[in-house]
């Protein structure tokens, strides 16, 4: 399963829309870098994040998740409060080919600073936003900047085309739009 370099991911972006919208080679100029890379993707954090709050006792439940467990604010900086989390989005819609599957690992400037990000995979012919998590593990208050990197996207290549991909299982979140909270 090789990892598919630059003019790959260029390619399927602007052939096929695999990332829309698509930043061909790395904007950092003060700026938490974002766009296309060696052997990935960095990918920018949207201005549409759901704030972790346990104002109402709410309990965590991932079957039964309550939406009132967050707080919903459109805004450039987000603040996650210490030892607590947010989740946001990505700007960019990704669509995953059939024979790919796509990783994520947060940006060092983040994690150097305590907070983690966390997705599961992209599988195969998976699209929508990406849904992210940022873990604050700091006693202190942390920064998250809207249209700024937020993690980068590997894109491993099977072998060959997988049997069921995402789409075909009818995947609870296929197509999704904006920050999306957990589903059964």
């Amino acid at each position: 399963m090789p990892v598919m370099p630059d003019h790959w991911i260029r390619t399927q972006a602007k052939a096929t829309g695999m990332i829309d919208p698509f930043v061909d080679g790395m904007k950092r100029e003060g700026v938490v870098s974002y766009g296309l890379s060696s052997y990935g993707y960095d990918a920018r954090v949207a201005d549409e994040f759901k704030i972790f709050t346990n104002v109402d006792n709410a309990l965590v439940d991932p079957k039964a998740f309550s939406a009132q467990s967050f707080v919903d604010r459109k805004q450039e900086v987000c603040i996650i409060p210490p030892n607590s989390f947010v989740l946001g989005r990505t700007l960019e819609y990704f669509r995953v080919p059939r024979d790919v599957l796509v990783i994520c690992l947060g940006k060092s400037t983040y994690a150097r600073c305590g907070i983690i990000v966390n997705v599961t995979p992209l599988e195969p012919e998976w699209e929508g936003h990406v849904t992210l998590e940022f873990s604050n593990t700091s006693p202190l208050p942390a920064k998250i900047y809207a249209n700024e990197g937020a993690c980068q996207f590997l894109f491993l290549k099977g072998d060959s085309a997988c049997e069921t991909s995402y789409r075909d299982r009818g995947g609870k979140y296929m197509g999704q739009r904006g920050v999306t909270l957990p589903k059964l």
